[in-house]
């Protein structure tokens, strides 16, 4: 079969592969020809090019990271991300989810030429993103991962648990990116899965309620494969989705179109707070 997805050869960077959706997209990747350099706090056994230990709570370790790929960098794979309701204080959901990642991204930019791209795993936790707009523009309007974390610091109200509202502000930074770096040829999006079965689901069960998960797994009737989220964001990055820009991509089995019409019962998901994967 031909190399219809554009990977053959393509230097790509994936956060998050040790476990779950990133370790599931990494081996994807690595599979199909593509030269994989891995991050996260854990060693990765996937068989990548290099692996680099990075904290995303740390801007300096992502910063020596990205000067020890170096080159040009094709794609890159926002996989890492941490649960909130009290699984972690908000502060580190905060700076893992968003500020961490969006640093990152940060540094790779420049690394990329035209035909970049760029996908983040965002989340269906996020919703209420088109709600808290113009409190999101505050967050995005901020310059480097101090100035990002200082904003959150004080305004732990709309930080609250953390997670809901890092994963709203990948959803609006990955739409207001998307109208900029276009014009550099880099395309940026992120996917919205529904719950996941990956080592991050018992603290979702722990700190939101197995009721209150398995609500958002309609009307598939189960959670979702870390395999199954990881080939929507390898498309959404390949050479065939080449002008698919800022787009905030469900992967949840119809759960946005039940939602949208009334097949799902949203009241079951407001028993707790929403902690989706």
């Amino acid at each position: 079969m031909s190399d219809v997805l554009g990977y053959q050869g393509k230097r790509v960077i994936v956060s998050g592969c040790f476990s779950g959706m990133g370790e599931a997209t990494a081996r994807l990747l690595v599979s199909l020809g593509a030269e994989v350099h891995g991050f996260d706090s854990k060693e990765s056994t996937v068989p990548m090019s290099t692996f680099t230990q990075i904290d995303l709570r740390d801007p300096a370790t992502i910063e020596a990271a990205v000067a020890g790929v170096g080159g040009k960098v094709d794609a890159l794979f926002n996989c890492a991300g941490l649960p909130g309701g009290g699984g972690f204080l908000p502060m580190d959901t905060m700076k893992v989810n968003f500020l961490g990642t969006r640093h990152l991204t940060e540094q790779i930019i420049p690394l990329m030429g035209s035909k970049g791209a760029i996908v983040s795993i965002a989340s269906t936790g996020g919703l209420g993103w088109s709600r808290r707009i113009p409190i999101h523009m505050q967050l995005l309007a901020t310059q480097g991962f101090q100035a990002g974390l200082e904003w959150a610091e004080a305004n732990p109200d709309h930080v609250a648990e953390g997670y809901a509202f890092s994963k709203e502000a990948v959803i609006v930074w990955t739409q207001f990116m998307g109208a900029r770096l276009i014009k550099e040829g880099i395309r940026i999006n992120c996917s919205l899965p529904s719950p996941t079965q990956t080592p991050m689901m018992a603290t979702f069960h722990a700190t939101s309620g197995k009721d209150v998960v398995d609500a958002a797994a309609e009307p598939l009737g189960r959670y979702t494969t870390a395999q199954e989220q990881a080939g929507p964001l390898v498309l959404i990055n390949s050479d065939l989705a080449g002008v698919v820009n800022g787009v905030v991509l469900p992967v949840d089995g119809g759960f946005m179109g039940g939602l949208a019409t009334g097949q799902v019962d949203i009241s079951r998901m407001m028993s707790a707070p929403k902690q989706q994967a």
